[in-house]
């Protein structure tokens, strides 16, 4: 099997699953009792959170455990909208092309009196920081945008939309589940108020993550039911997890310039071929995008069958985001962009990790052009193309 739906979740490494195990029979007491097997159990997850923060160049103090990044997510737009409304500000500004995560709690937000600007994405896949600072308003209470996207892997201009939100007095926060461990993130040269990470996009497990919450940030509590996380989150920490997040974490950032260096000529190479596939159309811009993130559409296929057909060569793809699999309409990312539906449908993401081969990457260069060759002749749209009944979009 080829795994290439790295975007989606990651291989646990080996460090990270032998750091979980003394906690699973030997360590397994509960942070908050005050017994020896529980004051053992804090000390673990306070150097965890020690740990996680020297990665992001934060301060201890700042870094909460959730249970991943959409809890987090849910939780810095939850609490910087209950600030804002008690200073009579609703208003938030966020991207188009967020995460569901996001989105969805937006749209709550806006149920409860809240006005949101989806500012445009470009076809470049990158958000403008002046559309940023231009779409604010006196009653501006949050401004939310990724850092990279979860489909195209686009990296958005971070920095100068912190500096913006600084100026302005506004809370930003950045949903950085897709950035952190592929690109340095530096939580105090981002200028960001709250950042959201995930464990298992990064060769940790899953249902782990981060909130980053800067000094000073008033942050309100999203579960309620105990003591934990200073007061700030209740449920009993899964510090297996945490401690294999951290592990994780640690490896990522160590070995980043080196798997960066690997995945972009991968990457870099199946742009290269697969854009000889006639009508084919890379997504979002070369440059400014991550390092494993490899992402095109092929005019006259669907997305969905171009995945059913590689997955009998053994190949593991997707044509977006995992939370929205059961999904028929296409990806709000690709229309974000500019793409029309018929286009956004014919969609394939790939996304490498450190485990990637070049001999796994011969093997997609052989079975992609293939099947998207036979998807075509069985297809409708694409005789109406042929015969010129239909103008190419690509």
């Amino acid at each position: 099997m080829i795994y290439l739906d790295n975007a989606g979740t990651t291989k646990v490494s080996e460090k990270a699953k032998q750091a979980m195990l003394p906690f699973f029979d030997e360590f397994y007491g509960n942070a908050s009792s005050l017994h020896e097997a529980g004051q053992i159990a804090k000390e673990y997850l306070e150097d965890a959170r020690s740990r996680v923060a020297k990665c992001l160049n934060a301060e201890t103090s700042e870094i909460y455990f959730t249970s991943g990044g959409s809890e987090s997510d849910n939780w810095a737009i939850e609490s910087a909208c209950k600030s804002g409304e008690i200073k009579g500000k609703k208003h938030i500004i966020t991207s188009a092309f967020e995460h569901h995560a996001v989105l969805h709690t937006l749209k709550e937000m806006e149920k409860r009196g809240f006005s949101v600007t989806y500012l445009p994405v470009y076809k470049n896949g990158i958000v403008k920081s002046e559309d940023v600072e231009n779409a604010i308003t006196e009653n501006t209470c949050l401004v939310t945008i990724m850092m990279a996207n979860n489909e195209i892997g686009t990296i958005q201009p971070i920095s100068e939309i912190g500096e913006i939100c600084e100026k302005h007095g506004i809370l930003f926060h950045t949903d950085a589940v897709q950035a952190v461990g592929h690109i340095p993130v530096d939580v105090k040269s981002l200028k960001v108020n709250m950042l959201s990470l995930s464990g298992h996009k990064f060769h940790g497990p899953k249902g782990v993550g981060v909130l980053y919450v800067k000094r000073g940030t008033q942050l309100w509590n999203l579960i309620k039911g105990g003591a934990q996380e200073k007061n700030r989150r209740a449920g009993t920490e899964n510090l297996s997890g945490i401690v294999g997040m951290t592990v994780a974490l640690e490896e990522a950032c160590c070995e980043m310039e080196e798997v960066a260096k690997r995945e972009t000529e991968f990457r870099d190479r199946l742009f290269k071929e697969l854009s000889k596939i006639p009508h084919s159309q890379i997504n979002g811009d070369t440059e400014k995008r991550l390092s494993n993130n490899f992402n095109m559409c092929f005019e006259g296929i669907e997305g969905e069958s171009l995945l059913l057909l590689i997955n009998d060569e053994g190949i593991c793809g997707s044509s977006g985001s995992a939370c929205t699999s059961g999904s028929l309409d296409p990806s709000h990312v690709l229309l974000a962009i500019g793409l029309p539906h018929e286009v956004a449908h014919g969609s394939l993401r790939l996304s490498l990790s450190k485990y990637t081969t070049a001999e796994e990457i011969d093997k997609v260069l052989v079975a992609v052009p293939k099947v998207v060759e036979y998807l075509r002749k069985m297809s409708p749209i694409w005789d109406k193309l042929n015969k010129g009944e239909k103008e190419h979009v690509i």
